[in-house]
């Protein structure tokens, strides 16, 4: 097959890993780690790259490297050929490799400050807090979490939404296979100035590697037809669907 990868500039190194030893050629085309930061701009450069991809005429698919990322991907579609989509929240997910382990690490504090070499080499801001809880719609004022849970409820999801942040350690997801030593020791400095500490986390590269593989599983990956919008479904199962 032959295969466009529209990514985000966070993975540059795991996908050219992945795409130099992919049975496939793909043809990748890297966005700026700033696209996420207001969601319909991500969503105008996405659309519009799908459009020029199409009118190619060359791919058998266009592989997107993002999550829902702040509902950045919701509204997709292309006209021509199908849509391959990672079944993920947010970057963090993908780092990790699968959504299983984003929940086991971050089961306790969804709203938690992360980074890793991508984020690092890219952009001025070294960290990024997940998008978990905005997906889940759990990104409420206090006030809103009260009149659709009750004062308890809502107190319970207040605290566990947003710990005490002079409290929490700064996450680094170190990807064995694009490991970088100089990138954890700036991490480290940053997360010292800030009086905290650094919890590496392991990464994964297997959901990028099956994407640019082809290996779609429909657990990890939702491959949208031709004429189909992308639409999200805001739980950690199955993420987005058609």
């Amino acid at each position: 097959m032959r295969l466009k990868l529209i990514c985000c500039e966070v993975f540059l190194r795991e996908a050219c890993l992945c795409i130099a030893n992919s049975p496939h050629t793909v043809d990748p085309e890297f966005t700026p780690k700033g696209a996420h930061d207001t969601s319909s701009y991500l969503r105008e450069i996405l659309q519009r790259k799908i459009n020029e991809t199409e009118e190619q005429g060359i791919y058998d698919a266009i592989l997107l490297g993002y999550g829902l990322c702040g509902n950045g991907i919701v509204g997709l579609k292309s006209s021509k050929i199908p849509l391959v989509i990672p079944r993920a929240h947010d970057c963090c997910t993908i780092f990790l490799g699968s959504r299983q382990k984003f929940i086991e690490y971050f089961k306790d504090d969804l709203s938690a400050e992360w980074s890793s070499v991508g984020y690092m080499e890219r952009g001025d801001n070294y960290t990024r807090l997940t998008d978990t809880t905005k997906m889940l719609g759990l990104d409420m004022e206090y006030e809103e979490l009260v009149k659709k849970y009750g004062e308890d409820n809502a107190e319970y999801l207040w605290e566990t939404l947003h710990p005490i942040k002079d409290s929490m350690d700064l996450i680094y997801i170190d990807v064995p296979e694009t490991s970088n030593p100089a990138c954890l020791e700036k991490i480290k400095k940053e997360a010292e100035k800030q009086g905290k500490s650094v919890r590496v986390l392991p990464g994964d590269i297997r959901m990028i590697q099956s994407l640019v593989w082809g290996n779609w599983d429909e657990k990890d990956f939702l491959i949208v037809p031709p004429g189909h919008t992308v639409k999200g479904v805001y739980d950690q199962e199955l993420v987005i669907k058609i």
